[in-house]
């Protein structure tokens, strides 16, 4: 997949989930080079016989990576990407999974001319499962992308946009979406237990429903609308409940107003 090494900057939750997908799609360790701040999460990756070092200076200068990918917090992503920018690196790609930090932002840091590659994946790239959405800057060859796509995919699903101002509502709704289906399973657990459910079973009922039904959906050529339908028998008890729920358009207000607000967030962050 690639000749040249690859650099991990930042090895949190994101970031381990970003190397476990890489070493279990057959990733030699030796192909990877971690750079992680945190001197504890360092050691346990060398347990591991992973190469990791606290800071980029740790490392040969010769090492001359394929691919740099920024998987820091972004207040700590100023002291990453400027330590790069000592580095004449032309030929290498910068793919950046910050929530936040735009394509200038690192071409301001990096150059102009450097291949810079945004993109947002979700949390269940943990387990997986996830989806990133990613966007090249102007000097991202085919191939850099086809390799930037390779290693997202490690985690899940990849779609590309060619409207950097599309990523602020790719945040709000991927971005934050698995917390809004986490809101909609406590509300579910709490409704049971309101219908007079024991918790531990309404707990185990919602968890099991909504992830059995995200799975169902996943593997279906059905839209949720015709997913939806199939389990609402006219006259039935999920239409009534289903009657509460739409009334007045009331869910899909409440989404739309929270994917706005969302977006709105992302753009005011991004400055």
């Amino acid at each position: 997949m690639m000749d040249r090494p690859l650099f991990l900057v930042g090895c949190g939750k994101m970031g381990s989930a970003m190397l476990e997908g890489w070493l279990e799609m057959g990733m030699s360790p030796e192909h990877i080079h971690i750079i992680e701040p945190s001197a504890l999460i360092t050691e346990e990756l060398r347990d591991r016989g992973l190469g990791a070092v606290t800071a980029l200076s740790d490392l040969p200068a010769d090492l001359n990576p394929g691919i740099v990918l920024f998987a820091v917090k972004p207040q700590s992503m100023d002291q990453a990407v400027s330590a790069f920018a000592e580095y004449h690196l032309p030929n290498t790609t910068f793919l950046s999974i910050a929530a936040g930090k735009t394509i200038s932002y690192f071409e301001n840091i990096l150059g102009a001319k450097t291949a810079i590659v945004r993109s947002m994946p979700n949390t269940p790239a943990a387990v997986r499962h996830g989806i990133t959405v990613a966007m090249p800057s102007g000097n991202v060859t085919e191939s850099q992308r086809k390799i930037c796509s390779t290693l997202l995919e490690a985690v899940g699903e990849v779609a590309w946009v060619d409207d950097e101002e599309l990523i602020d509502a790719v945040t709000a709704l991927s971005g934050g979406g698995p917390a809004y289906v986490f809101l909609l399973t406590e509300c579910m657990v709490q409704a049971g237990i309101d219908a007079g459910l024991p918790a531990e079973l309404s707990s185990q009922l919602a968890r099991v429903t909504v992830s059995g039904a995200g799975e169902l959906m996943r593997q279906s050529d059905e839209t949720p609308s015709t997913l939806r339908e199939n389990v609402t028998s006219p006259g039935g008890t999920t239409a009534e409940a289903l009657k509460v729920l739409m009334a007045n358009d009331a869910w899909q207000s409440l989404m739309t107003r929270a994917i706005s607000a969302a977006t709105a967030r992302s753009k005011e962050l991004a400055g």
